[in-house]
């Protein structure tokens, strides 16, 4: 009888558990995925966690909990230390675990280009920590503008700068303009007369850089009539003194920055230096198994893939991207239980979605080859958010947050959560 082979998936986003739902109870195949977090998590909505408008849970769920009845499948909390392929074993923070069969479904972490005081004071939105401390920041410094007298403190307080032109900082800086509009008055009223000014910076000479010209245009108007001062073409070169300095000697003076600039993939020891692209990516062949390993697979926004014939330059680091990834070496993974030839990975473009504010996104879809801005843009996005979602439970409460906050243009999730650290 044939060994059952068995799979160590490291991550559990959209990569990795979508890989892992494709082997669920497939006889042949044992799964152990290994994370950081006991949680998935939904990314494109971390804005909504930071900003109050849905809480945590709305868009996690535990991975425990999600293999319920999934016969073939483990979880181990922890985090990749070191691949050691010669053993086909792994060494994580808590303890070594051996494999048949490795993916490398790791994500991507923020990438603050070598500067320092940005790393040390920028708040980043990549995790679900990530949200509660730029909500948390948020909240403070609108609680510290309250109490200050100086006027020049109180301005810094309240200006806030989000660098980075793509979904996540023209999503942040919609929803930020919103809750200035209808909800910072009201909760902060020592704070009526002063103006809450949120910037949205990049290098790029326009926003949402992979979308159509119509979407970025509608964008910029739409943010700018929004009261968010967008500024093109400026490179942020440091963080000094309590202010953002740009390369061209400008500077905005505020104590909240908020980094959506940009993502770089993460090194892991005994992967061979050569295997890392651009990026930090790591390279893989049509198949995603990493290049001179066999039994070593990288998917997802981890990986540099350039066989694909409709991106020779690799893929974007999208969601779409890593399901359909995870999917198909599930397949090919089943295929070679049979002795079935494995299927070389070709993605399939849907579109770009990204939301401004409400009733107000941008939607270019692929199949059909359509462009749209709007309430049915705006329609559209929310539909592929909320059925994305990996259970049944976070969509029913995300629905219904959203509900309360279309109707009452508020939400009551503005809470500062400041936990101790645990103790050992």
């Amino acid at each position: 009888m044939e060994k059952t082979k068995h799979v160590v998936v490291i991550g559990g986003g959209f990569a990795g558990v979508n890989l892992i739902q494709h082997l669920t109870n497939v006889s042949g195949i044992t799964v152990t995925l290994v994370d950081k977090n006991n949680y998935n998590f939904f990314p494109p909505l971390l804005y909504q966690v930071s900003t109050g408008f849905l809480d945590v849970s709305n868009i996690s769920y535990p991975f425990r909990k999600l293999f319920h009845r999934k016969k073939n499948t483990r979880f181990r909390l922890g985090e990749l230390q070191e691949v050691m392929p010669q053993s086909k074993t792994v060494r994580l923070t808590t303890g070594e675990l051996s494999y048949d069969i490795l993916i490398l479904a790791t994500g991507t972490e923020s990438n603050y280009f070598g500067i320092e005081n940005i790393k040390r004071a920028a708040i980043p939105m990549k995790t679900v920590d990530d949200a509660i401390n730029m909500r948390n920041a948020i909240l403070m410094k609108m609680e510290q503008a309250t109490r200050t007298e100086d006027p020049r403190q109180r301005a810094q307080l309240t200006r806030i700068v989000v660098t980075g032109g793509g979904p996540s900082g023209v999503e942040v800086c919609g929803m930020l303009a919103e809750m200035r509009a209808n909800i910072f008055k009201k909760d902060y009223p020592e704070l009526a007369d002063q103006p809450v000014e949120i910037y949205l910076v990049d290098g790029a000479p326009s926003l949402l850089g992979p979308m159509s010209k119509a979407a970025q245009q509608y964008t910029l108007k739409t943010l700018t009539e929004m009261g968010v001062i967008v500024k093109l073409d400026k490179m942020v070169k440091d963080y000094q003194d309590g202010a953002v300095v740009f390369a061209d000697g400008e500077r905005i003076e505020t104590e909240l920055l908020i980094w959506t600039a940009g993502v770089t993939s993460s090194v892991f020891a005994g992967i061979p230096k050569e295997s890392y692209g651009r990026g930090r990516r790591l390279l893989v062949n049509p198949y995603n198994q990493l290049e001179g390993c066999e039994d070593i697979y990288a998917i997802g926004d981890t990986c540099l893939q350039v066989s694909d014939p409709g991106f020779p330059e690799g893929h974007p680091q999208l969601a779409q991207v890593a399901i359909q990834q995870g999917r198909n070496v599930a397949r090919n993974l089943k295929a070679a239980l049979t002795n079935r030839p494995a299927e070389p990975f070709v993605y399939t473009d849907k579109g770009s979605l990204a939301i401004i504010g409400r009733n107000k996104a941008v939607a270019d879809l692929q199949s059909p080859n359509i462009r749209f801005q709007g309430f049915f843009a705006w329609l559209a996005w929310l539909f592929v958010h909320l059925f994305s979602l990996i259970h049944s439970r976070n969509k029913f409460f995300t629905f219904y947050n959203w509900a309360i906050a279309f109707f009452t243009k508020d939400q009551a999730l503005r809470i500062i959560v400041k936990p101790e650290s645990p103790k050992e």
